[in-house]
């Protein structure tokens, strides 16, 4: 259904549903705007609170007031608007299907103003809902027509990335909630309906060395400022970032956090599993790329790469005689294809192979920082 704009429009389930009235604004959670935390939306941790306060988390929870301010200057650069921030975190969100992260954003949304109900208004709307979604749940289908188009929306480069970067974090906050209500051992709830993210086709991985372009004319060094300077050098001794800095760092206080992220997130992860977790989101996401640049560094069991790139059936066949790796992924194949079907069964067996919370936990929500990295790649440029 055609978006349509009103000010101060009823957001009960964002696209289906609108109201005229200005007294009919509240969403159907009004309360779920209000949490004290934003990141993991006031769930229970009982009975180990002190999770929710790992270096990591803390690290994550920095990026959200720098996506989504509480107030946004428009100008000629910046013109993504707390209504189109809010209105992208609420599509990437129900793509994923995890109802508390689903009413936390509609509840924020409810209150705000939309756009004018000009036809290119509406236009640029469309537009920009539709990338979100198709790179959420089908980045393969992104390609250079579909960033062109953010471009005709009016998406400036330094809209694009952060644009870009929403639509990851959404991504990875959504499976960080389902990591912890599966710890806590909350039941799923499936909403019939809901699409599931299929796995990237062989034939994407048949290139022998792909290459990572950018659609988006790099800043160089000579013009950077000093913040870029700054996010720039904190990207260089992370792998996954290196590549794409001169282009994320258009949004650059987002940039600065994201190596700190990397960093925390990493440690205490065995370098072998990382390096798992990173190759199978990438081969399910259809990053080529990410996964070239991780085989090539790979120094685990030698098989196991090209079992990966051939499919389901071959990765199923090589874990049968690896309980370890089986359960791994097994969890990331869940966590990564449908986090909102995301549920103990699949943490329980990462425990009966010697992880505990933490190291799981951990372990996990690399997958989802990788599928966030696998989208910045697939969202801002071609893998040749």
């Amino acid at each position: 259904m055609e978006p349509r704009r009103f000010s101060g429009k009823s957001h009960w389930y964002h696209e289906t549903q609108s109201s005229r009235c200005p007294a009919d604004v509240l969403p159907l959670v009004p309360e779920a705007a209000w949490v004290d935390d934003r990141l993991l939306l006031d769930l229970s941790l009982a009975p180990d609170p002190a999770l929710a306060q790992e270096a990591w988390i803390n690290k994550a929870r920095k990026l959200i007031p720098l996506l989504f301010p509480e107030s946004v200057t428009i100008n000629r650069l910046h013109t993504l608007s707390s209504y189109d921030r809010l209105s992208t975190a609420l599509t990437v969100a129900q793509v994923w299907g995890v109802q508390r992260l689903c009413n936390h954003y509609a509840a924020l949304l409810a209150p705000q103003p939309g756009p004018d109900s000009s036809r290119e208004s509406n236009r640029r709307l469309t537009q920009i809902t539709q990338f979100a979604r198709q790179l959420a749940i089908s980045p393969t289908v992104i390609d250079a027509t579909a960033r062109a188009q953010l471009d005709e929306s009016g998406l400036s480069w330094y809209d694009r990335v952060t644009f870009t970067q929403i639509i990851g974090f959404i991504g990875f906050q959504a499976r960080v909630v389902a990591l912890f209500q599966a710890l806590q051992g909350q039941p799923v709830r499936w909403v019939p309906g809901l699409d599931m993210l299929q796995d990237a086709p062989p034939e994407r991985f048949s290139q022998p060395e792909p290459r990572w372009a950018a659609d988006l004319p790099p800043v160089a060094i000579s013009h950077a400022n000093e913040n870029q300077l700054k996010a720039l050098t904190a990207c260089q001794p992370q792998l996954a970032l290196r590549e794409l800095s001169h282009v994320l760092v258009y949004d650059a206080e987002v940039l600065n956090l994201l190596p700190e992220l990397c960093e925390a997130l990493s440690e205490g992860i065995d370098e072998g599993d990382r390096a798992l977790v990173t190759l199978l989101t990438a081969r399910i996401n259809g990053s080529a790329a990410c996964f070239h640049q991780t085989a090539q560094r790979w120094r685990g069991e030698p098989n196991l790469p090209e079992a990966m790139r051939n499919g389901e059936r071959a990765l199923l066949a090589w874990s049968h005689n690896h309980p370890r790796e089986r359960a791994i992924i097994q969890a990331v194949q869940q966590l990564t294809r449908a986090p909102d079907r995301f549920s103990a069964a699949q943490l329980n067996p990462l425990r009966e192979q010697g992880y505990d919370a933490q190291a799981a936990l951990r372990l996990l929500a690399w997958s989802g920082l990788c599928g966030w990295i696998n989208r910045l790649r697939m969202g801002l440029g071609d893998e040749r």
